[in-house]
């Protein structure tokens, strides 16, 4: 299991970094007034959809009755029609039910405007949890109809506490030099500081461990922007073309697994970007071990236009 996961905080004292959002929450909770409609905001890989999922955990919410929406894939009225009509219903098991709504900046205008009535008028039994990296984005009768719990990123010296904590857990050790360069990197993201860090742990000596800190920075970040390219509506070729000539020191099978994994997820999630996910699956299911980045070409051009 990747670091980012294995040592996703489960309580609030596990948090580092965002003690006033946590001390915001928890007062809210013994108070008993939790509003229905939470905007959790800030940088990305800060906790958002983290402390949604713990707050969702204190409200004794099943697992079965937390349901997550990712926008830039289901971003339409009809993902809003839907959560309307399954609001409806009482919990499965736990005591509530709870829409995480991510990257909820991405709903549409009218898909935005159906959510209004919801947010306005939520059932006893619902929560809705809308995390985001662009509040701004949102209109403003969302923003007035939600309270805002707001995240900032890390510092690096918080960076380096938590990349303490895991090196000790994993009985493994890197060097100052190593682990100051990740905080750098990170750019106050905790879920980057562990991905930079797993990629150290995997190769050996100070200098390799720098330049692979470095170079997946940068790429990691290219690789999702290609795959979520392949998911455009708009089909820009123009746009993954671009990212395709950036990757091109990058391993083809490396984003393979990664838009396949992708892929996983949106074909799960159903809606109208499961028949793309699984054109996808089918076109990325052969290595590129021969065709190598040919091959990754060819594919993303099918998997537009086919």
């Amino acid at each position: 299991m990747e670091l980012y996961k294995k040592y996703r905080p489960k309580r609030f004292e596990d948090i580092i970094g965002q003690g006033a959002a946590v001390a915001f929450l928890s007062k809210m909770l013994q108070e008993g007034s939790l509003p229905h409609a939470l905007l959790f905001s800030g940088p990305s890989g800060t906790g958002k959809t983290t402390l949604a999922r713990i707050l969702a955990q204190e409200l004794e919410c099943d697992p079965g009755d937390f349901l997550e929406i990712n926008c830039a894939d289901f971003k339409g009225v009809e993902t809003v029609r839907t959560i309307r009509r399954h609001s409806l219903v009482r919990p499965l098991m736990g005591k509530v039910r709870i829409w995480l709504i991510d990257e909820a900046h991405k709903l549409t205008n009218d898909a935005q405007n159906a959510l209004l009535k919801l947010l306005e008028d939520t059932p006893d039994h619902v929560y809705f949890f809308l995390a985001t990296t662009d509040p701004q984005k949102l209109l403003r009768t969302v923003l007035t109809r939600c309270t805002e719990v707001k995240l900032r990123a890390l510092t690096e010296k918080e960076i380096l506490v938590l990349l303490d904590k895991v090196l000790q857990r994993e009985k493994r050790d890197l060097s100052d030099t190593v682990l100051d360069e990740i905080a750098k990197a990170s750019e106050g993201s905790a879920r980057k500081a562990l991905v930079l860090l797993e990629q150290a742990l995997h190769v050996e000596g100070e200098e390799n461990q720098i330049e692979a800190i470095q170079s997946t920075s940068e790429q990691q970040e290219e690789a999702i922007e290609l795959v979520r390219s392949l998911f455009s509506p708009q089909k820009d070729w123009a746009t993954t073309a671009s990212l395709l000539k950036k990757l091109e020191m990058e391993d083809p099978e490396t984003i393979r697994w990664l838009t396949l994994a992708y892929a996983r997820k949106v074909l799960l999630g159903g809606g109208r970007a499961a028949a793309q996910a699984f054109k996808v699956i089918d076109i990325f299911s052969h290595p590129f071990h021969e065709s190598k980045h040919a091959g990754l070409a060819a594919a993303c051009w099918e998997a537009i236009f086919r």
